[in-house]
């Protein structure tokens, strides 16, 4: 038996050679419609019922598929409002160009939320002073800090540095588990955050040397230790730990396949030394000239007499040949263009933004234009999966919730770690140095769509979480006093997915809680006292949300 697709050219791929991971969650979470009808499609008759021709309800209005791909991909989901503020800003590009000077944006809520967490603004020190006297605490600062990006993300009114602050979290990842990085988590997120729409080379050298990445790496236990015999000879012995010298070079600029050997990764973290942390007294982040190595250095196509004691200089000019070499160039424009485009974008795309990337200096902002501006990616709506907290976001944000200072532990500001645990990622949670995956395979799995449902549903039924969050009333999603079902159903499509219904979909719809398309819906209807969470939940599972 099969029953009729729904999904036009944009929303699902197709492969000859079987399915790929990333179609199963079009294909299977169309399945809250397809399985829901499936016993209703045995009879003629009950075809003719369920999958009724499509009516639209034109009152409510839907943005331009322009906008809504901008909304997806530049913002954390499409949502009436800000198919809004895109309007009132001259349309998708004039936003996306306004949003690229986030400074100039007016984001009332988002200032607040850092007073809702007691462990986000401490030092160092007092981090661990207080984890002393209290062995859980390091685990709250990495949880509040996860609650604290989420809050963000859903509401923040400078969506582009939100998306951008995220996208390179990720390419300079720190695992928030990772053993001591949780003492300068809040402060190394804020760092990237300043960076994230300013230029690749100064990121990088911030970032490197940031306490953060040091103690993530050990390298800060890298040292030079110089000893004079009697005889006035000089020994000097390496204690160097090679990780962040690796990862710089695999990781966060030119990737493995630009010529490096192992001679030269141990070169890398010879450059890096200098830089330390007093671990376990009073964590002072300081350079330390005698642990720096002194002596000639060579990596690709850098090299430097290092033959001063302070070599900050040295490490300065190396990160910015790093940054500028373009291998780097190449994999960054790789990363973006997965990111914001396709999982297997062309490599016409990718040498274009490469070559914008290298000529402006690193400059992400004209980066990130020709991205925008490139017909790969205006004609890419509909080809990536929302990772998990890209889901859990943008269904609070569709759903138009409101988030409020938490009071209790299971308030919505706090239970917002959890639900996105039980979807499948939790930010800062990779734990490996490469950062989380962005192509849809990764998030493509039955059990990420399992948990996808659960969440859902608990948001659209207003379950979980309860306490600490004004949802919206369930009446309030009738747009009139008396309304058709079908017609009710597709104005929900609208505001939700920001497109009308399909015959399917609506077939479903009718099935899960059992209501013809012609029935009369008013706000005493069964439907609005407590079967509208199905419907909520359906539209929720479906690829149009699933899918951006």
């Amino acid at each position: 038996m099969s029953t009729p697709s729904t999904l036009a050219p944009t929303e699902a791929a197709t492969d000859t050679a079987g399915p790929s991971r990333r179609t199963v969650i079009a294909g299977a979470s169309v399945a809250a419609a397809a399985v829901a009808t499936a016993p209703l499609l045995q009879a003629p008759a009950a075809e003719a019922a369920y999958l009724p021709a499509v009516r639209s309800y034109v009152k409510t209005r839907t943005p331009s598929p322009a906008t809504r791909h901008m909304g997806n991909r530049f913002a954390y989901g499409y949502t009436p409002a800000l198919g809004r503020q895109i309007r009132a800003a001259g349309g998708p590009n004039a936003w996306f160009n306004k949003q690229l000077d986030p400074a100039s944006i007016d984001d009332p809520r988002t200032p607040a939320f850092a007073s809702w967490f007691p462990t986000i603004g401490l030092s160092a020190y007092e981090q661990f002073e207080h984890q002393r006297h209290d062995r859980g605490w390091g685990w709250n600062v990495q949880v509040n800090e996860a609650r604290w990006t989420l809050l963000r993300r859903i509401h923040s009114q400078r969506q582009v540095h939100e998306v951008m602050a995220e996208f390179w979290l990720n390419h300079l990842h720190i695992a928030a588990d990772s053993t001591l990085t949780w003492l300068w988590r809040h402060d190394y997120d804020a760092l990237i955050r300043s960076h994230a729409l300013g230029r690749f080379d100064e990121m990088l050298k911030a970032a490197i040397v940031h306490p953060a990445m040091l103690v993530f790496l050990d390298a800060d236990l890298s040292q030079i230790e110089r000893r004079v015999r009697a005889n006035g000879d000089v020994i000097v012995t390496d204690k160097i730990n090679e990780n962040l010298g690796r990862e710089l070079l695999e990781l966060h600029t030119v990737g493995r396949t630009a010529g490096y050997d192992e001679d030269q990764v141990k070169t890398s973290a010879r450059i890096l030394t200098g830089w330390t942390v007093d671990r376990f007294s009073t964590w002072k982040w300081h350079y330390d000239p005698q642990r720096h190595y002194r002596g000639p250095v060579r990596v690709l196509g850098f090299s430097d007499d290092n033959s001063q004691l302070d070599g900050r200089e040295v490490l300065n000019r190396y990160l910015h040949y790093l940054a500028h070499h373009p291998a780097t160039a190449q994999r960054i424009a790789r990363k973006l263009a997965i990111r914001f485009v396709s999982d297997d974008p062309s490599q016409t795309l990718i040498n274009h933004l490469a070559d914008v990337f290298s000529s402006t200096g690193t400059d992400i902002k004209a980066t990130l234009r020709a991205l925008v501006a490139s017909r790969e990616f205006q004609q890419s709506a509909g080809k990536k999966v929302r990772t998990p907290t890209d889901d859990l976001v943008a269904t609070f944000r569709v759903l138009g919730a409101t988030i409020n200072r938490p009071v209790g532990g299971l308030d919505a500001a706090n239970a917002l770690y959890f639900l996105a645990q039980n979807i499948g990622a939790v930010p800062f949670g990779w734990p490996r140095p490469d950062g989380q995956p962005e192509i849809g395979d990764a998030w493509s799995s039955a059990a990420r769509m399992l948990g996808s449902y659960t969440v859902h549903n608990g948001i659209a039924g207003h379950w979980r979480p309860v306490t600490g969050i004004d949802y919206r009333s369930h009446a309030s999603w009738l747009p009139q006093r008396t309304i058709r079902f079908d017609l009710l159903v597709d104005h929900m499509c609208r505001k939700i997915h920001g497109r009308g219904v399909t015959r399917q979909l609506l077939g479903a719809a009718c099935y899960v809680v059992d209501i013809t398309p012609g029935e009369k819906i008013t706000r005493d209807h069964g439907l609005v006292q407590w079967k509208m969470p199905r419907l909520i939940g359906l539209l929720l599972d479906t690829p149009q949300h699933l899918m951006k």
